[in-house]
């Protein structure tokens, strides 16, 4: 097909094998690939449609292997998704937001912007704003809001989260430069990065560039991954991690709780901070498995030296429960405030 994309045919005589098929494919890159004395891993996504259940001409098949091939994607990498007519509605909705989403990012991201979500040190006295998350937000000319859960697996897809990556790393940093010149030099400032962005092999590099040209401390930028991506391929993000950490940048493990690791994984990567998933914030106070959960996993950081902070803290009960607990540093949630413009989060905590 070109670029990153193939083709497998399966012929009839042998459908009774797909799904071993499919298997061994998925073994092909479970394992590294070894280049220039260095291993690399590689993701694979797969979308499956049957001949001729699925349509019976070659143009048909390919558009409908496409649809499926982006459901996987979109349902979080790694994954195999068979062709459903139900996906087909929805495909050219993709379509239309593919087109604006590659006007706006070949048009200096105009329609973009960055809010930042204020984060808070309740272990201090008067809960002072210690920084902030960097969130990506499109406001497309054509299609109105677009929320991040939409356009952000599309925006991986096509591979645009690299450039669109960059863009809020850097917007983030000049903010929180800004931030520290104007006096507050223990602000820091959160960015995520997603699956495409740590599979660069330049990903390094590039975080280093934009910390030279910024000025900004590392050490006032955290960089989050999602526990499930941190787990998935431990040994590459070990390493990746590592390198980044030697710029003197921190790393969060993003959404804990919601990933499938053992506990005796924490140790093994070079974390500084666990956040934990608001799924476990929501029932605070009504269940006692979320708070026993919750209480563990601030034991555990505390052993290991880890600070904790969690996300989606909206009411008194579940802050009140949190500050009991002693081991919880950080609170990030509408409790304290919602994302805002770098305008109304600077006429406030500045």
């Amino acid at each position: 097909m070109g670029g990153d994309e193939f083709i497998i045919i399966v012929k009839p005589e042998q459908y009774d094998r797909l799904e071993q098929i499919i298997e061994e494919v998925q073994a092909i890159f479970n394992k590294p690939w070894f280049l220039h004395s260095a291993d690399y891993y590689c993701t694979m996504s797969m979308g499956v449609v049957r001949f001729p259940a699925d349509g019976d001409t070659v143009e048909e098949l390919i558009k409908k292997a496409d649809i499926a091939l982006y459901s996987a994607k979109c349902a979080g990498k790694n994954r195999i998704e068979f062709y459903d007519d139900n996906a087909e509605s929805t495909s050219y909705k993709r379509l239309d937001m593919e087109k604006n989403m590659r006007n706006a990012t070949n048009n200096a991201f105009s329609e973009f912007e960055v809010v930042y979500q204020p984060i808070v040190d309740v272990t201090r006295e008067s809960n002072p704003c210690v920084g902030a998350e960097a969130l990506i937000r499109w406001n497309s000319g054509e299609l109105g809001l677009i929320p991040p859960a939409d356009f952000i697996p599309l925006a991986e897809y096509l591979g645009l989260i690299n450039p669109i990556g960059d863009f809020v790393l850097r917007k983030a940093c000049e903010k929180c430069k800004y931030w520290n010149d104007m006096g507050h030099p223990e602000y820091r400032i959160n960015v995520n990065l997603s699956v495409v962005q740590l599979l660069q092999n330049d990903i390094v590099e590039r975080i280093r560039t934009v910390l030279e040209e910024t000025k900004m401390r590392p050490e006032n930028l955290t960089l989050e991954v999602t526990e499930s991506l941190a787990i998935n391929d431990i040994g590459r993000m070990k390493k990746v991690l590592s390198k980044i950490k030697e710029l003197g940048a921190l790393i969060a493990l993003d959404d804990f709780g919601t990933g499938y690791s053992s506990l005796s994984h924490i140790r093994e990567l070079p974390i500084d901070i666990i956040k934990i998933d608001r799924c476990f914030v929501i029932d605070l106070g009504k269940d006692d498995y979320a708070e026993t959960f919750v209480r563990m996993v601030a034991e555990l950081a505390d052993t290991i030296g880890v600070r904790m902070c969690v996300e989606g803290v909206e009411y008194d009960e579940q802050l009140q429960i949190l500050k009991d607990m002693k081991k919880v540093q950080y609170i990030q949630g509408y409790y304290y405030d919602k994302p805002l413009t770098e305008e109304a989060f600077e006429k406030k905590y500045l």
